[in-house]
């Protein structure tokens, strides 16, 4: 969890990626050639797209538990993607905060 805390966290600046080791993963699911991957979005920690829903549930459970991570989740905008080689994507999807737009200056015609 503290890896992923790290990652969310640095995700503000750029896309974070994370190669999970093959053998952990595998003891995890109890099987050979695990073949896990998954999609997800959140919106100020609201799952928008889960695809498939079973692992990807879990990983979002975990992460709402730590209060560290939820109030992040819930603070910005995050997809998060485990590709099928076990490469970990945190991507910040947060929209940037529109500049304050310029008053409109008043033409008087005289």
């Amino acid at each position: 969890m503290p890896v992923i805390r790290i990652l969310l966290k640095k995700s503000a600046t750029a896309v974070q990626k994370l190669g999970l080791n093959r053998t952990d993963f595998e003891k995890g699911t109890r099987g050979r050639k695990a073949s896990c991957s998954f999609h997800i979005e959140l919106e100020k920690g609201r799952v928008t797209t889960i695809s498939p829903a079973a692992p990807a549930k879990d990983l979002v459970a975990l992460l709402l538990e730590d209060e560290t991570t939820r109030v992040l989740l819930r603070q910005n905008n995050y997809k998060i993607t485990l590709k099928s080689d076990l490469e970990l994507i945190i991507a910040n999807i947060t929209p940037e905060a529109p500049e304050a737009a310029a008053p409109e200056q008043q033409v008087v015609h005289g």
